[in-house]
C-alpha cells in the first residue's frame, strides 16, 4: 500500500553527508571486517563504530522523544489528507519551513473543527521518526485553531463556574422516564435536527406525542432566544422529558449552547433534558448542566424510546421466562406421576380412583337434590310469609286509610253545606223579622221622629216644647231643623 509520505513535498537542495559519528548510538565491533592492510592498522587505532540503518534512525527517534517530548508548533495546515485508516496526515509549516504531523484516528475524533489547508493552528504532540522513511514528524494530540483562544477562556471560566455552583453535579441529574407520553423538542424548524428527530420517533414510537418549541440555534440572539424557548415549553402540561438540540457545525455556530443564559435555563425545566448539541466530538456546557448527552439529535430520539424498548422487551423475557417454567414444572410433575404409576404399590389406583370418582359422583348428585329440596322449601315458605306481609303492608293500610279519609271529607264537605244552606235561610227569616220591626223600616213607611235641640230626648208629647224652640226630625233619608211656633 502506497504511504502517504511517499506523495511529493517540497524538497530542499540536497547536503552533503557529513561524516559518520562514533559517540552515538550501540557500537558494533567491525575488527573483523576489512583487508589484511586494514587489519594491521587496528592495533593503532581505535574501533570503528558502525551502525546500521535501523540502529540509528531507533536511535535518533530515541533521542528526539526524549528530548521533544511535549511540544506546541504554531503554523499553517497544508497537504491535508484523511487515510484509509481513519488518520490524518498534513504539513505544518510557516514561511520559511515545513515539518510533516500526522493526528491518529483517536486523537482526531475529538477535534471540534475539521482540519483544512490553509488554516492556521498550534499543534500540541511530540517529535518522532518515521522509521521507513527515516523522516522526522511531528505526531499532534490535539490542534487548536489560532483566534479562538478568547472563546476557549471564556468556556472554561463558565465551565469552571457552574461547577462549582453544583450546576454539573451527578446527584442533580434526573433519571428519564420509562414511557413518555409527550415529548418537549427545542431546535430550529429549518435545520436537519428536526427532521431526524422526528424520523427516528415515528419509526421506532409513532404514538408520542411531540411538542415542538422552535428557537434559533446559531446566530448572535440564538441563546436568549433558545432560554425562552426552554422556559415555555417547562410551563406545558404533560411533557415527561425535553431534547434540546441542533446539527453539527463550528464551534463559532454552537457557541449558543456554551452561554449561561442557556445553561441555567436548561436547569431550570422541571423535567428531564437531554442535550443533543453537534456531533459525537462537539462538547458544550448544555452538555455538562443536561441530565443526558446524546452525540447527535438522532441518538436523543433513540434515547428517548430505549426506555420504551427496554421496558417492552423485559415484559416479553418476563413472559418467556415464565412460560419456559411453567412448562419445564408441567413436565417434571408428569414425570413424577408417570414414575409413581409404575411402582408397585400403585397397581389399581387408578381403578380404585376412579370408583372414588363414581362416588364422589354420585354424592355430589344426592347433595345437589337435598339442596334443591331444601332450596325449594325456603322458597315456599318465603312466599308464606311476603303474603302475611302483604296484609300488614303500611302502603295499603295507608292507601285504606287515604281513601276513607277522602270519602269523609267529602261527607263533611255536604253536610257543611247543608248546614250552611239551613243557617242562611234561618238568618234570612230572622233578617226579615227584624226588618219590620226596625225603626228605619217605619221611617221608610213615611213616619217621622222628632228631636229636642239637642237630640237627647224623643219628643213624644207636643206639651214637652214650646213655641219657639228648636226641633229635629229624623226622616227615612236625612234631618231637619224645625222651629215650633205653636203646639196643641
Amino acid at each position: 500500500m502506497t504511504d502517504l509520505f511517499d506523495l511529493p513535498f517540497e524538497e530542499e537542495d540536497a547536503e552533503p553527508e557529513p561524516p559518520k559519528r562514533s559517540a552515538i548510538g550501540s557500537p558494533r565491533d567491525q575488527s573483523a571486517v576489512g583487508s589484511p592492510r586494514d587489519q594491521s592498522a587496528v592495533g593503532s587505532a581505535p574501533a570503528r563504530r558502525i551502525y546500521t540503518v535501523t540502529e540509528l534512525t531507533v536511535r535518533v527517534r530515541d533521542l528526539l522523544e526524549q528530548e521533544f517530548f511535549e511540544v506546541w508548533v504554531e503554523g499553517e495546515l497544508s497537504n491535508c489528507k484523511i487515510w484509509n485508516t481513519g488518520h490524518l496526515y498534513f504539513t505544518l509549516k510557516d514561511g520559511a519551513s515545513q515539518v510533516r504531523a500526522v493526528i491518529f484516528r483517536s486523537a482526531l475524533r475529538y477535534l471540534k473543527f475539521k482540519p483544512a489547508d490553509g488554516l492556521r493552528v498550534v499543534a500540541r504532540g511530540r517529535l518522532s521518526v518515521y522509521e521507513p522513511k527515516g523522516e522526522y514528524q511531528l505526531v499532534c494530540e490535539h490542534l487548536q485553531p489560532q483566534g479562538l483562544g478568547e472563546l476557549q477562556l471564556a468556556f472554561d471560566q463558565l465551565k469552571q463556574r457552574l461547577q462549582a455552583e453544583g450546576l454539573f453535579d451527578a446527584a442533580r441529574k434526573r433519571p428519564l422516564p420509562a414511557l413518555p407520553r409527550k415529548i418537549g423538542i427545542v431546535t430550529s424548524l429549518d435545520g436537519a435536527a428536526i427532521r431526524d428527530i422526528i424520523k427516528v420517533l415515528r419509526r421506532r414510537y409513532a404514538n408520542a406525542h411531540l411538542v415542538i418549541c422552535p428557537a434559533r440555534v446559531q446566530g448572535q440572539d440564538a441563546a436568549p432566544d433558545v432560554a425562552r424557548a426552554l422556559r415555555q415549553i417547562g410551563r406545558v402540561k404533560g411533557v415527561d422529558v425535553v431534547i434540546v438540540g441542533r446539527g453539527g457545525g463550528s464551534i463559532e455556530d454552537l457557541w449558543a449552547f456554551n452561554e449561561e443564559i442557556v445553561a441555567r435555563a436548561i436547569s431550570r425545566v422541571p423535567v428531564p433534558v437531554i442535550s443533543a448539541v453537534g456531533h459525537e466530538t462537539d462538547v458544550t456546557i448544555a452538555d455538562f448542566v443536561a441530565d443526558l448527552r446524546a452525540p447527535t439529535p438522532s441518538a436523543a430520539a433513540e434515547i428517548v424510546v430505549s426506555a420504551k424498548e427496554h421496558f417492552s422487551s423485559r415484559i416479553d423475557r418476563l413472559a418467556d421466562r415464565l412460560q419456559a417454567a411453567a412448562h419445564a414444572r408441567v413436565q417434571r410433575l408428569a414425570r413424577r406421576v408417570h414414575v409413581a404409576d409404575g411402582r408397585p404399590a400403585f397397581a389399581g389406583f387408578r381403578a380404585r380412583l376412579a370408583m372414588r370418582d363414581r362416588r364422589a359422583s354420585e354424592l355430589s348428585h344426592a347433595l345437589t337434590r337435598v339442596a334443591r329440596a331444601a332450596v325449594a322449601s325456603r322458597a315456599r315458605r318465603l312466599q308464606a310469609i311476603e303474603r302475611q306481609l302483604a296484609t300488614y303492608d303500611a302502603g295499603r293500610r295507608l292507601a285504606r286509610i287515604s281513601t276513607q279519609l277522602v270519602a269523609s271529607a267529602g261527607r263533611l264537605h255536604q253536610a257543611i253545606g247543608v248546614r250552611r244552606h239551613r243557617a242562611a235561610a234561618q238568618l234570612g227569616t230572622v233578617a226579615a223579622r227584624l226588618d219590620a220591626l226596625s225603626p228605619l223600616a217605619v221611617l221608610g213607611r213615611g213616619y217621622a221622629v222628632a228631636w229636642n235641640a239637642d237630640k237627647t230626648r224623643v219628643l213624644r208629647d207636643a206639651a214637652s216644647v214650646s213655641p219657639g224652640d228648636i226641633v229635629r226630625v229624623t226622616l227615612s233619608r236625612g234631618e231637619i231643623e224645625a222651629k215650633v211656633s205653636k203646639n196643641e
